[in-house]
């Protein structure tokens, strides 16, 4: 039987149903955020946290990721959800959205299951956009059925890694907030690219199927002056993964000789702006650790990048590049039945 809840009280229901019940029934439903934060200028120490809801699970959970020096972050807090996604608090992590779409304070207390901690806030720089919603099935299966928003803003407060406690100033980041199915292990390729630069943010959502095929593209430049972003039209992509040697790279299926990504993003604005991309960089957060050999494991992740525009901008990134298998960037599959036939 439906239960209602607190949150049932208010004005706010999408669909005949109560809170806990949603479009699909699904164990990959989610309503995720996120956060990631790195310097301005130059290559340094990266941070993530997310928080996500699953209904089917009754389960909230928020992720530690990134990288302080070389040292990869990673840890997962859960708990229990009976009514109370709307309560932003999981074990030694808090988020409180003090002004809708102006400013976030980030919360990882300290404690023996955190790995970093930090008190952080985040304060837009753009307006948030909201990107149209994305399908994508295998067959009869849905495996991607999502709407999403993303947001660029600036970072401010401190963080402590192993007793010593590091300041952010003003660091360049973005947010975002999704909803919906996504079962990230049946999804052939994925590309997320917010681009931070001193006029604004460039970003983009990009799907393809394993053939190259596109899916999906949608995305904005989101001038830093607050004005509204101008949706990206079209999409272009020419990277390659790097060695340690900064040479040319296949991923194969594991990624063991895979350091960094670079080489060039093309994105054309509604309007007919075309801005042209040149980047490099390494990774800020792998999906998987080498030693996982698993034949699903989730691939690629997410580089930090150094940018420079066609029209003469400097800036920093953050690219990700994930999927399951891809003739180009994940050439031997991990996993089955993918889209869009379930092969």
């Amino acid at each position: 039987m439906a239960k209602f809840t607190a949150l049932d009280e208010r004005f706010a229901h999408q669909i005949p149903e109560p809170f806990p019940n949603v479009l699909h029934f699904h164990q990959d439903w989610r309503e995720s955020l996120f956060f990631i934060m790195h310097e301005r200028e130059k290559p340094g120490d990266v941070l993530i946290l997310t928080l996500a809801h699953f209904p089917s699970r009754q389960e909230m959970d928020s992720l530690q990721l990134g990288r302080v020096g070389e040292s990869p972050i990673m840890a997962r807090h859960v708990r229990k959800v009976d009514g109370d996604q709307d309560d932003f608090q999981v074990g030694p992590i808090t988020i409180d959205v003090v002004e809708p779409l102006k400013k976030i304070r980030l919360v990882a207390a300290p404690s023996a299951q955190t790995p970093v901690s930090f008190d952080l806030t985040f304060t837009a720089r753009t307006a948030p956009y909201q990107l149209r919603r994305g399908t994508m099935k295998a067959k009869y299966e849905i495996i991607w059925d999502q709407s999403h928003m993303f947001q660029s803003g600036i970072y401010n407060g401190s963080y402590t890694f192993q007793d010593k406690t590091f300041q952010i100033n003003n660091w360049w980041g973005q947010r975002d907030h999704s909803w919906g199915v996504r079962a990230h292990a049946r999804c052939p390729l994925w590309m997320w690219m917010p681009i931070q630069l001193d006029e604004g943010m460039l970003s983009v959502w990009h799907w393809e199927y394993p053939n190259g095929a596109r899916v999906y593209t949608d995305g904005c430049f989101a001038p830093s002056n607050g004005s509204e972003p101008i949706p990206v039209i079209d999409f272009q992509h020419d990277l390659h993964w790097l060695n340690s040697s900064g040479q040319p790279v296949s991923y194969e299926k594991f990624g063991d000789d895979v350091v960094g990504l670079a080489g060039t993003v093309v994105f054309t604005l509604q309007g007919g702006r075309k801005i042209s991309v040149e980047a490099t960089g390494r990774w800020a957060q792998r999906y998987s650790q080498i030693a996982n050999r698993a034949d699903n494991v989730l691939g690629g992740g997410l580089s930090e990048m150094q940018v420079k525009t066609s029209d003469g901008a400097t800036g920093t990134a953050i690219f990700e590049i994930t999927g399951q298998f891809h003739h180009k960037y994940f050439p031997i599959a991990r996993g089955t039945n993918f889209p869009p036939d379930g092969a």
